[in-house]
């Protein structure tokens, strides 16, 4: 007669798991899971902040590349600072001077916006030439 494999009585080391083990393998895997949900809010946020910024920088080379098309005559009529009506949550103003070399103007755009409580700033810089 052979022994039958169900009634074969088991030894400690091959007893399974203990319910302090799985306690403790749930308690580990329930961690490394709010470490990653951590992680992804962290995530979420800084695109949010890359995407206003990116749209910022978007704002003021359109306004720079506009002011630059002008020809050097028109865009000197302009020399003073302007401000234009608020684009979204964005504030737009640009500057024409005359630049340090003669024959220059030196355009300035800035873009200004909030960002959680706090007041930021893209800048652009550019000269045009008489040419």
């Amino acid at each position: 007669m052979r022994p039958d494999k169900h009634n074969k009585r088991r030894t400690p080391t091959e007893a399974g798991f203990t319910l302090l083990e799985v306690i403790a393998a749930i308690a580990i895997l329930c961690f490394g899971l709010l470490a990653v949900a951590s992680m992804q809010t962290g995530a979420i946020q800084g695109n949010y902040t890359a995407r206003i910024q990116t749209e910022a920088t978007t704002w003021a080379q359109d306004r720079m590349e506009r002011l630059l098309a002008q020809s050097y005559a028109n865009l000197s009529t302009l020399i003073g600072n302007h401000v234009e009506p608020e684009q979204d949550i964005y504030t737009i103003q640009w500057n024409v001077a005359n630049g340090a070399v003669s024959n220059t103007l030196l355009v300035t755009v800035t873009v200004t916006w909030q960002n959680k409580g706090v007041t930021r700033t893209n800048t652009l810089t550019c000269i045009k030439p008489s040419l």
